[in-house]
């Protein structure tokens, strides 16, 4: 009988730490899948056929045309169809690499040219991001980049962390602002990559604004070269008000990031988040990766960030 005990305390410790350290990935977070879209330019800025890559099912989405997110993926990037006045641009900065044998997801910082017959007269730094939401396309301007996208997806768990690889390079060069109306000018400080995870309880009200709570907070800079792959990395999430926290940073506080999501009429409107709130069950994740930070059009040219294996742990 004791003999039987101890083996039945080994299971109930075995079933607890499981617990304990559960972990789940994001849909199509290991990266072994993209779907593909050719786009054609307008011969004004070149005609080029440009290849578009998007975290999804293996297939084509070919064209000229709004993409919507395919195969249940909640992933959106960077990489967007734009039509302004007529004329057909893309902006690629976000690609897969191989990683272990399978791939992953290569975040790049770059500079956009636009050439006019032959003639550039628009440069426009663009960083590399992927987040869990979808992109408001055509993208008819550069004015507000953020209100173009719509961030987080339906969510009501409370993990304790996000965990996965990265890989991060900087050139350490300066970092500059460049937003194609002006000439390029200097940023202080050296550049870093960035993740945010937020978990918000939202609501709308009858003018179709977004409220939300802000229940749980992850935010992450990335500043060290890190030549060799740093795998199965944990981030924790902080629950409820952290102002008063050591770790505490402006940039942390409430509606810092200026996200944008689409309310029940299709808008894309400003999340106005409320408040603090770590006893709420969420509604929505906000989960969020940049090769630069600092805001758009803002960044070093030739950072890059590497993804893999993107999960929550419970």
């Amino acid at each position: 009988m004791m003999k039987l005990n101890k083996i039945l305390l080994a299971i109930c410790l075995n079933l607890f730490c499981a617990n304990l350290m559960a972990e789940d990935l994001i849909k199509f977070g290991n990266f072994e899948s993209w779907l593909t879209r050719s786009i054609k330019e307008s011969l004004l800025v070149g005609g080029k056929t440009q290849t578009l890559y998007e975290i999804g099912p293996k297939g084509t989405y070919d064209g000229a045309r709004a993409y919507i997110n395919q195969g249940g993926s909640p992933w959106a990037n960077s990489n967007v169809y734009a039509k302004v006045a007529g004329v057909v641009k893309t902006n690629i900065s976000v690609y897969p690499d191989a990683h272990n044998g399978g791939q992953c997801a290569k975040l790049c910082t770059h500079i956009v040219s636009c050439k006019a017959l032959g003639v550039v007269n628009i440069s426009v730094l663009a960083s590399g991001s992927i987040f869990l939401g979808s992109v408001v396309e055509p993208i008819t301007g550069s004015k507000n980049p953020m209100s173009k996208i719509s961030v987080g997806v339906p969510f009501n768990k409370k993990p304790k962390a996000v965990k996965f690889d990265y890989k991060y390079y900087s050139p350490g060069t300066e970092r500059v602002r460049e937003t194609g109306f002006s000439r390029r000018s200097k940023v202080e400080g050296p550049d870093k990559a960035k993740c945010v995870c937020l978990l918000q309880k939202r609501w709308e009200d009858a003018d179709g604004n977004i409220h939300a709570l802000r229940v749980g907070t992850m935010h992450q800079l990335f500043s060290q070269n890190t030549p060799e792959w740093k795998e199965g990395q944990t981030f924790a999430i902080h629950y409820g008000d952290i102002t008063h926290e050591k770790f505490f940073q402006v940039s942390m506080g409430l509606n810092e990031d200026g996200f944008y999501a689409l309310n029940s009429k299709g808008k894309n409107v400003l999340i106005i988040e409320e408040g603090w709130a770590a006893h709420e069950t969420p509604t929505h994740v906000v989960l969020k990766f940049d090769s630069s930070y600092g805001g758009a059009y803002i960044g070093t040219i030739g950072n890059t960030l590497w993804l893999d294996n993107i999960k929550f742990v419970y």
